[in-house]
């Protein structure tokens, strides 16, 4: 397993599409383990094949978030979101935009259908934090990004600080 590089935000790849796994193969296992352990050292809750530079409709997630709950590693590929429900307002963070922390109103409560890392189909319902989860990482997927659920003002403060953090690293 290698941990892989994560694109930070204004990186314009982040909002390139995943286009659909066609193929369950060694290369599509050692990407999901890859993805798994990138996540795990960030630290994060979940993780997109496009934050890591690969255009493939897959992501992890796992919400254990302390170290005594045991791991709960869930994979999606190809997912759909079949239905949304409620609304939920959360404090989200995101890998790609590192420090940032803003105020996102999503659906309480999704059902989701997706194949797990062998092919197999599944459904989930899902609510909460593992909701949210789902939901951010599936925007990934088609290439919208957390500062597009915010007013102009937020996004415009979000962009710059971003920016500036990206000017620096340079």
């Amino acid at each position: 397993m290698t941990i892989r590089a994560i694109l930070h935000y204004p990186d314009k790849r982040l909002r390139v599409p995943g286009v659909p796994v066609t193929e369950f193969d060694t290369s599509l296992g050692e990407l999901i383990d890859d993805m798994a352990e990138t996540m795990y050292a960030a630290p994060g809750v979940g993780l997109a094949a496009p934050q890591i530079g690969v255009s493939k409709r897959v992501f992890v997630i796992d919400i254990a978030t302390s170290d005594d709950e045991p791991s709960d590693l869930r994979v999606f590929v190809n997912p759909e979101i079949l239905s949304r429900e409620g609304e939920i307002s959360f404090e989200e963070g995101c890998l790609s935009f590192p420090g940032a922390r803003e105020e996102i109103k999503r659906a309480e409560r999704v059902r989701v259908r997706a194949l797990d890392r062998e092919g197999k189909p599944f459904e989930l319902d899902a609510d909460g934090l593992l909701a949210v989860a789902i939901q951010h990482e599936n925007d990934h997927l088609d290439g919208k990004l957390m500062v597009d659920h915010l007013s102009l003002l937020r996004k415009r403060l979000v962009h710059r600080a971003m920016h500036k953090r990206a000017v620096a690293s340079a």
